[in-house]
């Protein structure tokens, strides 16, 4: 019988890398041999508490250290990781602790004003990480799984897990329902993680890798977290991201590795405006959203460096495709599937089989490899609408060219259709991200009586911009995009809203100007 443990991602680093700096956050760095140790520690209590092989365990912990001491003591305890979205209300996280039948819940000190409702609401025991809450006079607060920890002798080694078994469960974001769990093997992380390093990305061992996505959403996780961890790396914790926050801790820790989702780009460019003292980035990678083709352009420019698109989803552990240096960069894609796996382009009407399309041809990605989940847990008949002929069905539309490129035209469900025409919202939110006044841009359907949907573009103008109306940014795109395709309507605001992995909520905006 074969064996496999995410856990190993650490245990083999603190073996082969002991003295060298895994992890450094606002608190202090802690090397490799000392975080393997630490999660051993917690392991133990863990187990003190009731904690089995296969149990599911929530985390409710921000980008601290804390996060990957708690996360490997779950897996080296032989635990399924249930990462809680920070921004959900207790309410929300109480139905994630219910749908994933978990057994403990471990909550940072700092975040128990969500963790410890939710986890009464569910009934579900809870225990505390990181420094002592503070508490009224009289309080007790919870257990802290340090004390627990501490009364006890730390475990051996990681408990024995098989390659299919469950290591992590990824609750997605809902936008159809209630959110679903996508249950994610010990051989999808371990692979993913292992192919992002050792093929698909110039991942070093002397990298010193920003941690500014969170650890609790898939990207953060796997691509940064996981993947630093298994090339021996060092991971620079940022908790709560902004461009100048950014900026600052990279210049200061030397960071040379940059992991984002667009509107982090957008952050930092904004942030490095008029600043001498620029981080000198060696890789850096986007994915979670369609990175606008300007953005691209003026962050390369700026930070004299290569952006790595990529793409991915929850259920495929994330990472599909991503431009490589193997194959080379074409902006506006999302290169070539990584190694060991397979994208191709569907029928999208066609729901009950896969039919494979052509070069060129327009049509739903779907993916299969060993990146693919194992289902949506408790959910047969979502899992059976999801994987359909072997394949994941992603939801997305896009393209693939003659020389393998893989490119997203949209979401099935975010295509505006007016007047009969279908719009793609991407191809929109391209041409008006070159406008210089234009900070951030997304473009959404809103209903109306003549066409059925109207194009609408909700933008963030830049703090530095001439003064710029309505009218004319719709003039402006009504020369650069068919008529079928401009914006009738413009909404400015001073922000747009994001989910917990800083991803616009178009349906958000939807609710917003309805």
């Amino acid at each position: 019988m074969s064996t496999l443990s995410l856990a190993a991602v650490l245990a083999e680093a603190a073996r082969r890398r002991p003295d060298k700096v895994a992890v450094v956050d606002a608190f202090g760095r802690e090397t490799y041999a000392d975080l393997w140790r630490q999660a051993l520690e917690y392991a133990a209590g863990l187990r003190e508490l009731g904690v089995r092989p296969g149990d599911a365990v929530a985390l409710v912990v921000p980008n601290v250290t804390d996060f990957p001491r708690a996360y490997y003591g779950v897996l080296a305890a032989g635990g399924v990781v249930v990462p809680v979205h920070l921004l959900l209300t207790p309410g929300e996280a109480a139905y994630v602790l219910r749908d994933s039948g978990a057994k403990l819940v471990v909550c940072h000190s700092g975040l128990l004003a969500l963790g410890a409702p939710a986890a009464a609401e569910a009934g579900v025991p809870l225990v505390s990480v990181g420094p002592r809450p503070d508490l009224e006079a009289g309080g007790t607060g919870p257990a802290r799984l340090e004390d627990v920890s501490a009364s006890v002798a730390p475990l051996r080694s990681y408990a024995t897990r098989e390659p299919n078994d469950p290591a992590v469960i990824f609750y997605t974001s809902g936008t159809t329902g209630r959110p679903k769990g996508a249950v994610l093997t010990h051989l999808n992380m371990v692979l993913n993680a292992t192919v992002n390093s050792f093929d698909a990305n110039d991942a070093r061992p002397t990298d010193i890798v920003l941690g500014c996505l969170p650890l609790f959403h898939t990207f953060g996780q796997t691509v940064g977290m996981n993947g630093a961890f298994r090339i021996g790396a060092t991971l620079v914790l940022l908790a709560r991201f902004t461009g100048e926050a950014a900026l600052d801790l990279m210049v200061r820790e030397g960071v040379d590795v940059f992991h984002g989702v667009p509107t982090m780009y957008v952050a930092l460019l904004e942030a490095a405006a008029g600043r001498e003292d620029l981080p000198k980035l060696r890789l850096s990678i986007s994915g979670g959203a369609a990175l606008p083709v300007a953005v691209l352009e003026r962050f390369n420019a700026a930070f004299s460096t290569t952006i790595f698109e990529g793409y991915g989803l929850s259920e495929t552990s994330p990472t599909a495709t991503t431009n490589q240096p193997h194959f080379g960069v074409r902006a506006g894609t999302i290169g070539h599937p990584i190694w060991g796996v397979e994208v191709e382009i569907a029928r999208a009407e066609v729901d009950d089989r896969i039919e494979l399309l052509g070069t060129g041809e327009l049509g739903e990605i779907v993916i299969r490899g060993h990146n693919v989940f194992a289902g949506y847990h408790g959910n047969p008949e979502a899992t059976a609408q999801a994987v359909v002929d072997g394949w994941f069905r992603t939801g997305d539309l896009g393209t693939k060219d003659a020389d393998g490129f893989i490119a997203i035209v949209d979401r099935k469900k975010d295509i505006v259709i007016r007047g009969g025409f279908n719009v793609y919202p991407r191809e929109v939110e391209e041409v008006l991200a070159r406008h210089p006044a234009v900070e951030l841009v997304s473009v959404i359907g809103v209903p109306d009586a003549v066409h059925g949907e109207e194009i609408c573009a909700v933008v963030v103008l830049r703090p530095d911009a001439d003064p710029v109306t309505e009218q004319s940014l719709i003039d402006w795109s009504r020369d650069q995009l068919g008529k079928h395709k401009y914006p009738r309507r413009v909404h400015f605001r001073d922000d747009l809203p994001m989910g917990p992995s800083h991803k616009v909520l178009k349906r958000e905006l939807r609710r917003l100007l309805s």
